[in-house]
């Protein structure tokens, strides 16, 4: 046979959660064409696996990298990790579609999270036919504070039944485009201000068109078990499939209660909903500074909000309410100092300082000092919370229901994407998940580590032909040294790339990362969902 690549005697770990056996893996064109024994090189490409692994590529189920990929198309910091499918859009934040003369109002709303990116007008399926050429494959969502920003900006209200109908028919138009689903931050301004009414209309409509729903929960921290609820009452209610993103007990007060969660998504499996979850093995969190606050600083738009942060009486509340419940969606946590600048556009000198330390060297108020550096950023700070527990790390990590997503964007260790201080978790996820906690730790066996990286992943998202190494389905592989593959990024020095020399990546058969060098090769496609929920 004349195959393109051959894989030639790597330890061939197939997705599913069974253990790896030492095979062949031929490749023809984009799809895995012949997996055995001392398969005939032929012409092919020959790639030597010898003592390492050979798994699926791996699926990044939660990412934000729609921010980024448009100007970093080469996705180093995920490739390098095995990535070869990212779905973007999450917790409510996509950049399509937006309605004219909503550009600015939806630009200057995720200032914090894109402040590189171009916005443009766009429906959503010009969004996505649009789409540059990229090294991984993507999927995307249609976001619901994007809806409500084009519909009702951000009023803290419930739509009238127009503008209930607007948004549903914006989201109609991005599901027939191709959409996965929806996804919604029921955490924060405006999103939290939709009832259940309001939710339970927009996941009928996914319904309808056989699409997911991908949550971050209402509240993290003291009210998780609530909102865990209420995510599984929109899957009850409205026969949807739900992905719980992030998946995290935030703060003191909830540290411990992992393993009751994950204990109500199996009883919700167990029910005959279709309920998911994932998370990041991180102790840290990421969010824009302002999300911080409580829901009313937000109200009414960015300029509001700036000016409402220079009122000595607001910044009284402010002060009063995070002494009484902790930070919104983050809980208490032990002092200021777990509060860590990240990215900062407007003032990139204070990048990787902490508040409690900047208030300290003020001589200031830590409140006073936030409500100033937003007004001085303009809003746009992003920041890493530290306010998670370790155990409750290890119980999402060690269960196999739990599904891995890193929550972070594509960036490198160059160009635009290179500033600030990004959390760790864009470069380190997935090797941290092997390196640490299988390799080290000892947590979990690599065959079922890798089966929640690609072959459960893939089932939840309903991809056709991905997430497993088998024969016709598509050449998405991720070759690695199980025993050399390790994070490296830190909150101090986060712009490093993982261990191993010699992890090789390819994306629909093309050879994306040899020896942990990038090619340059784009062959990432834009995934669409078919009419009947099945992912290609």
């Amino acid at each position: 046979m004349n195959w393109d690549v051959l894989i030639r005697g790597g330890l061939v770990i197939d997705g599913s959660g069974r253990p790896g056996e030492i095979a062949d893996v031929a490749i023809d064109g984009e799809r895995i064409a012949a997996i055995g024994k001392s398969l005939p090189a032929g012409s092919a490409r020959v790639i030597d696996a010898e003592a390492l692994a050979v798994a699926p590529g791996f699926i990044d189920i939660k990412t934000h990298s729609d921010f980024t990929l448009p100007i970093n198309p080469k996705a180093e910091s995920k490739l390098r990790q095995g990535v070869t499918t990212e779905i973007v859009g999450h917790c409510g934040f996509s950049v399509a579609p937006i309605l004219p003369g909503k550009r600015q109002l939806v630009q200057d709303y995720l200032s914090a999270s894109a402040p590189w990116l171009p916005f443009r007008e766009t429906n959503f399926r010009d969004y996505l036919d649009s789409f540059p050429r990229t090294s991984v494959n993507a999927g995307m969502l249609v976001g619901h504070h994007t809806l409500r920003l084009n519909v009702m900006g951000m009023d803290a209200r419930s739509p009238s039944p127009a503008e209930l109908d607007h948004m549903t028919a914006l989201l109609e138009e991005g599901l027939t485009a191709g959409a996965l689903g929806l996804s919604s931050g029921l955490f924060t301004p405006p999103s939290s201000y939709a009832d259940r009414a309001e939710m339970v209309a927009l996941c009928k409509v996914l319904r309808r068109h056989n699409a997911g729903y991908f949550t971050h929960l209402r509240d993290e921290s003291n009210n998780v078990i609530a909102a865990v609820e209420e995510a599984i009452d929109i899957a009850r209610t409205c026969g949807v499939h739900v992905e719980i993103v992030h998946l995290k007990c935030s703060g003191l007060d909830n540290w411990g209660k992992a393993a009751q969660i994950l204990a109500m998504i199996e009883a919700a499996r167990d029910e005959g909903l279709a309920v998911d979850c994932d998370a990041y093995p991180y102790a840290a969190g990421s969010n824009p500074l302002k999300n911080l606050l409580p829901q009313w600083v937000q109200s009414s738009g960015l300029e509001e909000m700036l000016a409402r942060l220079a009122l000595a009486e607001a910044r009284e509340k402010i002060r009063i309410e995070i002494d009484r419940d902790g930070l919104n969606n983050w809980g208490r946590i032990p002092s200021w100092d777990c509060v860590q600048i990240s990215i900062s556009p407007h003032l990139p000198q204070h990048a990787g300082q902490t508040f409690g330390k900047i208030a300290a060297a003020r001589g200031r108020d830590a409140v006073d000092v936030v409500c100033d550096y937003l007004i001085e950023d303009k809003g746009a700070t992003r920041v890493l919370i530290t306010s998670i527990a370790e155990e409750d790390i290890r119980e999402i990590v060690r269960s196999p229901s739990a599904l891995v997503g890193s929550d972070g964007n594509c960036v490198a260790d160059y160009g635009v994407t290179s500033q600030g201080m990004p959390h760790p978790r864009f470069y380190g996820t997935f090797p941290r998940i092997i390196g640490h906690y299988v390799h080290d730790e000892r947590l979990l066996p690599l065959e079922q580590a890798v089966r929640k990286m690609t072959g459960a992943t893939a089932q939840a998202l309903r991809l056709r032909d991905r997430g497993l190494i088998k024969e016709g389905y598509r050449a998405d592989i991720t070759i690695f040294d199980p025993a050399d593959f390790k994070d490296r990024a830190t909150y101090a020095d986060p712009h490093q790339y993982p261990t191993g020399r010699r992890t090789t990546v390819l994306v629909n058969g093309t050879i994306v990362v040899e020896n942990a060098k990038h090619t340059g090769a784009t062959p990432g496609v834009v995934l669409r969902r078919a009419a009947d929920g099945s992912v290609q």
